[in-house]
């Protein structure tokens, strides 16, 4: 295919492949979570009266009767009872083990809320409500729910074991107030069949994109479904890598994983015959110097660098040529 030239593309075989999206969510805790993940650090667990006068833990930090905020702290025991389970035949990465274990909801001795836990057991028939476990601690503990290892049943070997005196962290003496928590989200994404095409078309260096029936508009990337009218695009064609910029953000804060220092520009990029414009990075250029009707045009990867996505263009940099006409764009902001 020519860039501008339509062209037959036999039904493909859709494309799949497992995606993965995970990042750090970093955020402050407040005063009362603050005070129950102290706590852990220290090998302590404790909850928070309410108004009705049960110690809730984990502690809230408003009233489930009377919605005023809760400030009396009260410690709780480090064991307690079983009050249900369900069992893990296959656990997920990031679970407590690699192994099978239990999800229990433990009701610690002093409180009157149930706590959600791993309980270390080795199968189903070695879990049952009313079983009393005793929470291990973690050889290192940082101020989060994993400074308990997990739980596990309790014997008189455990217990005593859990009489001595633990050494508790140094140099730790200020309140936890912020947390870090890994997101991950896995799944297999399956792409349609016009996603496919496109996919294809950018594993050999072409961006393609597909005529409406409608209104003749084209799309960048190809649409399953016109949403002017439920009909799939399928009149490929072949666009050109140059483009104009129709509207742009200066990114200025950093970030983690971020692999451009700021400050940068993530600009849409309307390419010449599309009807749709693209999110992609304008580099080549002082992020001041960027506007709207900017002629750019994309800078490929290296070859042996491609594969199944727009990544393969590392980004757009200015062409040099005039500056587009606001009204060859202006329905397309």
């Amino acid at each position: 295919m020519t860039p501008g030239n339509t062209a037959a593309v036999a039904d493909p075989e859709v494309l799949s492949a497992p995606l993965r999206i995970r990042f750090d969510y970093t955020r402050s805790v407040g005063p009362t979570i603050g005070a129950f993940l102290t706590a852990l650090r220290e090998r302590r667990v404790i909850g928070v009266r309410g108004s009705d006068g049960r110690i809730l833990v984990p502690p809230a930090e408003y009233d489930p009767v009377t919605a005023a905020p809760l400030t009396e702290f009260v410690e709780v025991a480090a064991a307690g009872v079983v009050t249900s389970w369900t069992w893990v035949h296959e656990p997920l990465p990031g679970q407590p083990f690699d192994r099978p274990f239990a999800w229990a909801l433990i009701t610690l001795d002093g409180a009157d809320t149930a706590l959600l836990h791993a309980v270390d057991v080795t199968a189903p028939e070695r879990i049952h409500t009313g079983m009393r476990v005793l929470a291990r601690w973690a050889a290192e503990t940082t101020g989060s729910i994993g400074d308990i290892a997990s739980f596990e049943p309790e014997t008189t070997e455990t217990t005593v074991n859990s009489a001595a005196p633990l050494e508790k962290p140094t140099g730790t003496a200020e309140s936890v107030t912020m947390i870090t928590a890994p997101v991950e989200l896995s799944y297999e994404h399956t792409a349609s069949p016009q996603e496919s095409v496109y996919l294809r078309g950018l594993a050999e260096g072409k961006l393609i994109g597909a005529r409406t029936d409608a209104d003749g508009k084209v799309y960048f990337p190809p649409r399953g479904a016109n949403p002017t009218d439920g009909r799939p695009t399928e009149d490929y064609l072949e666009l050109p890598d140059h483009g104009t910029v129709t509207t742009y953000c200066i990114v200025n804060v950093p970030f983690l994983g971020q692999r451009i220092k700021p400050p940068y520009v993530a600009a849409y990029i309307l390419l010449d015959g599309a009807d749709i414009p693209v999110l992609h990075l304008v580099l080549g250029c002082a992020a001041s110097e960027v506007r709207m009707g900017m002629r750019v045009r994309a800078v490929w990867r290296p070859r042996e660098q491609w594969g199944y996505g727009l990544d393969n263009v590392d980004h757009f940099e200015p062409t040099g040529e005039p500056d587009a006409e606001y009204e060859t764009y202006r329905h397309h902001l």
